[in-house]
């Protein structure tokens, strides 16, 4: 099992932000179309509420990356770079665990940058949580000669 550096994690966290992204420009359409429906004769574009939007899009972030991890440990861009986060024994995160992990990562990403330091690959979150990210794709058991 081969632990994931600090390329495929950041490549992976890359993707996963451009998917809240794209979730919180979905639930905005989702917002105006369901004012236009109710009040039609008196629409307006919603202006976005500073506080609002950052706590939705962290929920949002975080419930996204917990819910992946508990059921798979595979969000869509660790899928995309062959990576599967993974507890002590190799098993899915249990979702307070996953649930921590993804408050740490959400609140504290710079805790990343751990990994190109750290001789076994661990972020600061994976120390303290006990998890890890491996290289899980196809040919990730095949040794490399």
């Amino acid at each position: 099992m081969t632990h994931a550096g600090i390329v495929s994690r950041g490549l992976a966290a890359l993707v996963d932000m451009l998917v809240v992204v794209v979730t919180m420009g979905a639930i905005y359409l989702g917002l105006v179309l369901t004012t236009l429906i109710v009040n039609p004769a008196a629409f307006r574009f919603p202006a976005p509420n500073l506080i609002f939007s950052t706590t939705v899009t962290l929920a949002v972030s975080v419930l996204y990356l917990t819910g992946c991890w508990t059921v798979s440990g595979r969000t869509v861009g660790t899928v995309l770079l062959g990576v599967r986060v993974v507890d002590k024994r190799g098993k899915s995160l249990r979702i307070p665990i996953a649930a921590l992990r993804a408050v740490a990562c959400v609140l504290f990403p710079v805790g990343l940058l751990w990994v190109a330091v750290d001789p076994q690959r661990r972020s600061v979150q994976d120390i303290l949580l006990g998890s890890r990210v491996i290289y899980d794709g196809p040919g990730a058991n095949v040794p490399v000669r």
